[in-house]
C-alpha cells in the first residue's frame, strides 16, 4: 500500500488531453516559476495483484524492467528543468512493488535521478527519500544500494502479523520476514522506517488488532500507517464481496479499532498527524505532507499523478503504453485539469480537515471571497455546526478536528466540497 494516501481523494476529471505541457515552458507557479520540491516516481511492478488494492500495478515476469527503467530515466531527465534551482525536499518511489526492480536497474535508476535533481537537502538527511518496500523483497544488497544512492526513509508494508488475514488480503509474505527487513534496513544505516497496517479486515477481531499493534510497536519505528480496509471499485476483493464469499466487518467493530488503534499507538508516544498516520514527534512523513498542504510535487512513471503550478495531471496508467509514449521524454497524459481557484479550495480544505493541524479557516475563506461570496456562510454553517457536535475545534484562525472528529473527516471533506461546488 501506497503511503501517498490523498491521491485517492484528488477529484480528477479528464480533459480530453494528452499533451505534456511539462514539454512546453513551464507553467507559471507563485512566485513564478517556483520550483517543485518533492518527486514521486511509480514502479509497477508486483508478484502478484493484492485484491484490495486499486493502485496501477502488473504481475513481474522481469521481461520489460529494463524497457521500463530505460523509460523511467528518460522522463525524470525530462521533467527535471522545472525542479531546477533548489534542492528537492523529498522523493518517494510507491508502486506496486519498487522492492522487485533488479539491483543493476535500481543502480541506473538512482544515478539517473541523482544525475538530474538537487539532492544536497537529501544526502545530509534534511531531506527525505522514501522508496516502497515489501518485506520478503527487502534484501540487504537492496537496502544497502538504496542508501547509497540518498534514500533515508523506507515504507514496510507489514498489513497484518497474522497469516490468516494475510491470506485474505493475498499477501504472501511471512510475517517474520517484517522484523527481518526492518533490521536489514537499520544495518544498511537506513535511519527512518515506516510500517503499514491494515485493519477491519473479515475475521479480524479487536483482540487480533491488539496482536498487530503489539508487534509493530516491538520493532520501534518511527511511524506506523494504520488503515481501514477499504473496497474500491473494480478491486477483486470489491467483486468477491459482491459475491458473498466473506462478511466486511461490522461497522462499530470498524469504529472500534480505528479509535483502538489510535490509543495505542498513541500512548506509546507516535501521535495522529493524519486520519491513517501516526509518528513521533518530527517524524511525520515530509513527503506526504506536502501533499495534504497542496505543495507542489513532480511525478514519473505509469500512473503517476502531478501537481505543479495548479495543474493536476496523471500519466498514462498502462506500461506497454506508457513505454511507447516519448514526446522529447514525456509520458502520455491521460487527466489533466489546468489551475482552477474553486477545485484549489475545494482540494486545500478536502485534505487539510485530515490533519491535527487542521486548516486555517481565515485565509480559506477570504479565498472563497474572491470566488463566490455565497461560500463563505455555507463553510460556516459547517464549521459551527461540526465545533458544536464536539467533531471540530476551533482556534482562531485554524480549525481541526476533534480525537472524535477524525471518524469523520470523509464526511466533512464531502460537506465542503459541496458548500463550494453549489451554485
Amino acid at each position: 500500500m501506497q503511503d501517498h494516501t490523498e491521491l485517492r481523494v484528488i477529484r480528477q476529471r479528464p480533459s480530453g488531453s494528452s499533451r505534456p505541457f511539462l514539454g512546453c515552458s513551464p507553467p507559471h507557479a507563485s512566485p513564478p516559476n517556483a520550483p517543485a520540491r518533492s518527486l514521486y516516481i511509480h514502479i509497477p511492478f508486483c508478484s502478484h495483484t493484492c485484491h484490495y488494492c486499486d493502485f496501477y500495478s502488473i504481475v513481474d515476469t522481469r521481461d520489460r524492467q529494463d524497457a521500463f527503467t530505460e523509460r523511467l530515466v528518460r522522463e525524470l531527465r525530462a521533467i527535471a528543468p522545472n525542479a531546477s534551482g533548489m534542492p528537492l525536499e523529498s522523493i518517494f518511489i510507491g508502486g506496486g512493488t519498487p522492492s522487485l526492480l533488479r539491483l543493476n536497474l535500481w543502480t541506473d535508476l538512482l544515478a539517473a535521478i541523482s544525475d538530474s535533481f538537487d539532492l544536497s537537502l537529501i544526502r545530509s538527511d534534511a531531506g527525505e527519500f522514501t522508496v516502497e518496500c515489501n518485506p520478503d523483497t527487502a534484501s540487504p544488497d537492496l537496502l544497502a544500494l538504496l542508501r547509497s544512492g540518498g534514500v533515508n526513509r523506507v515504507s514496510m508494508g507489514a498489513q497484518s502479523f497474522h497469516v490468516a488475514h494475510l491470506k485474505t488480503l493475498e499477501r504472501w509474505h511471512d510475517p517474520e520476514a517484517v522484523p527481518r527487513a526492518i533490521e536489514a534496513a537499520r544495518g544498511a544505516g537506513i535511519p527512518r522506517q515506516s510500517l503499514d497496517l491494515i485493519y477491519a479486515i473479515p475475521g479480524q477481531s479487536l483482540a487480533d488488532l491488539d496482536h498487530d499493534l503489539d508487534a509493530a510497536l516491538s520493532l520501534n519505528t518511527e511511524h506506523i500507517s494504520a488503515y481501514t480496509l477499504t473496497y474500491e471499485p473494480g478491486t477483486a476483493m470489491t467483486a468477491r464481496l459482491s459475491r458473498g464469499e466473506f462478511t466486511r466487518a461490522d461497522e462499530d467493530l470498524e469504529a472500534d479499532m480505528f479509535e483502538h488503534a489510535a490509543s495505542r499507538l498513541g500512548g506509546a508516544g507516535l501521535d495522529r498527524y493524519e486520519v491513517s498516520n501516526f509518528a513521533r514527534p518530527g517524524a511525520e512523513c515530509r513527503h506526504n505532507m506536502a501533499y495534504w498542504r497542496q505543495r507542489q510535487w513532480l511525478a514519473a512513471g505509469p500512473s503517476a499523478s502531478g501537481h505543479f503550478a495548479g495543474h493536476r495531471w496523471k500519466n498514462v496508467p498502462r506500461l506497454d503504453d506508457y513505454i511507447d509514449a516519448d514526446d522529447a521524454g514525456f509520458a502520455a497524459i491521460i487527466d489533466h485539469e489546468p489551475p482552477d481557484a474553486r477545485r484549489a479550495l475545494g482540494e486545500r480544505l478536502m485534505t487539510g480537515i485530515r490533519l491535527a493541524e487542521g486548516i486555517d479557516l481565515d485565509a480559506a475563506l477570504a479565498i472563497a471571497d474572491g470566488l463566490d461570496p455565497t461560500i463563505r456562510p455555507r463553510i460556516r454553517r459547517i464549521v459551527e455546526s461540526y465545533t458544536q457536535s464536539g467533531h471540530l475545534s476551533r482556534i482562531a484562525p485554524r480549525i481541526a478536528p476533534t480525537p472524535r472528529g477524525f471518524l469523520l473527516v470523509d464526511r466533512i471533506a464531502r460537506e465542503f466540497l459541496d458548500a463550494i461546488d453549489s451554485q
